[in-house]
């Protein structure tokens, strides 16, 4: 096996100086948006919403010192040396049910039948399961349920569940910013509550532009290309907290396009795929410029070296972030990951963190010919020995959608080396959870 470390090589710089790192571009993206207004959801609607206020319980949490076990509630006392062999015989004064509240205490030398949850009847201080019960042994043969042997001692509190041992009245359980998880779904339903105020979800408007396109479902015609870029960003879009709103196909004229984005302002992000290189009929940059402001042109990564960023303003003097992304579907993609997935989770107040990412070996070099920092389409996987390994995709053009498709991470080869060979090590971006992957 070669060296884990990156081999040294020479190789050439084709970048403009205008051309922004990976880093500096989301910066400088980010400085453009801000959190989103907040609404009241559903519970079950606002999993993976950001709270935007706190939670604060008016009662405690169990309400009721309960049972936490199908049994009997007694004074531990009167249990002092049962065994199976000397079992202690308690008087059945009663049940209560779950739901149900008791109606008298337990005495010295009684017990009262008890389900999960209901409320502890008074004098008891302890609740012993059925399986240490002979209550089994008198159904099976028929004998009085009017008593009940005892088949080992209970000690003080045992199988009790305190009033306010979860949560206290009055106590914030939940703090402004906390993500609603599953658990924190329940936690608020369990005070009562059936919606939350939560930050909204982005609406982000996309565009696809370019005349070669036609929308799948059509008969297919030569010359022309299916719009998947719109699908896959759109599926983005949803997998990281946004609503996606499809809204077709601009043709390569500044009239086309600009029809199209006035029925996109209403939107948090708009989002156009295509139309940001330096073709003659690659209008993105001169409809941005025209109806607002550029912020960023180039980033210097591969693929996605043709990045948009800007302002269009709107006709009531507002102003909607526009990402322009480049045609190529790869591109697209992984120009999405990197800067369209960081906006989405400032819009709704979620913190800037990167995804998850491991180091792998490499089955496969990624090559750097041009100073830029690569993002290779790779398989990530265990070997025998438990280590992470990583093999490309196959062809890495940025128009192999199948490549991205084949791909569960990014390995990165940084834009100060030449080549990451085979069995070095590299930084792999996870696109999906390790639990999907391993």
């Amino acid at each position: 096996m070669k060296s884990q470390s990156h081999s040294e090589r020479p190789h050439r710089h084709h970048y403009d100086a205008e051309m922004l790192s990976v880093e500096d571009a989301r910066q400088r993206i980010l400085s453009y948006f801000n959190v989103l207004a907040s609404e009241k959801k559903p519970l079950v609607e606002a999993l993976g919403q950001v709270l935007a206020e706190d939670i604060v319980a008016s009662f405690d949490i169990p309400p009721l010192t309960n049972s936490a076990m199908d049994g009997y509630a007694l004074i531990s006392q009167d249990t002092l040396g049962a065994s199976k062999e000397n079992p202690v015989e308690l008087e059945v004064t009663g049940v209560v049910p779950a739901g149900g509240l008791p109606d008298h205490a337990v005495e010295s030398g009684t017990a009262i039948r008890i389900m999960t949850g209901a409320p502890l009847p008074p004098g008891a201080d302890s609740v012993i399961p059925f399986e240490d019960t002979d209550e089994l042994q008198r159904r099976k043969s028929g004998l009085s349920d009017h008593s009940i042997a005892i088949h080992m001692e209970s000690q003080p509190s045992e199988n009790i569940r305190q009033a306010g041992e979860d949560v206290r009245s009055g106590e914030r359980v939940l703090a402004k910013g906390d993500l609603l998880r599953a658990g924190e779904i329940g936690l608020i339903a369990s005070l009562g509550h059936s919606e939350a105020r939560v930050i909204k979800r982005p609406v982000v408007a996309i565009v696809s532009t370019g005349d070669e396109l036609i929308e799948p479902g059509k008969d297919k015609e030569p010359g022309k290309i299916y719009n998947s870029n719109a699908f896959s960003i759109a599926a983005m879009v949803s997998r990281y907290g946004g609503i996606p709103k499809i809204m077709g196909i601009a043709r390569d004229t500044v009239e086309s396009l600009e029809a199209v984005l006035d029925q996109a302002m209403d939107s948090d992000l708009v989002v156009t795929s295509a139309g940001v290189s330096k073709g003659d009929y690659d209008v993105v940059k001169d409809v941005l410029s025209s109806r607002g402001q550029i912020a960023l042109w180039s980033v210097r990564m591969r693929p996605a070296k043709p990045l948009a960023f800007g302002i269009l303003d709107r006709k009531d003097g507002g102003s909607v972030p526009h990402l322009g992304l480049p045609g190529n579907p790869v591109s697209a993609m992984v120009a999405f990951e990197q800067f369209g997935r960081y906006a989405l989770r400032l819009m709704m107040g979620k913190p800037d963190v990167p995804k998850p990412s491991i180091y792998a070996v490499m089955d496969d070099p990624i090559k750097n010919h041009d100073g830029r920092r690569v993002y290779a389409r790779v398989k990530v996987y265990r070997d025998g020995q438990g280590n992470y390994r990583a093999k490309t995709t196959g062809n890495q053009s940025s128009g192999v959608l199948s490549s991205m498709a084949l791909a569960n991470g990014l390995a990165i080869c940084p834009d100060d080396i030449g080549i990451i060979d085979i069995g070095e090590t590299a930084k792999v971006e996870l696109l999906d959870s390790t639990e999907d992957i391993f």
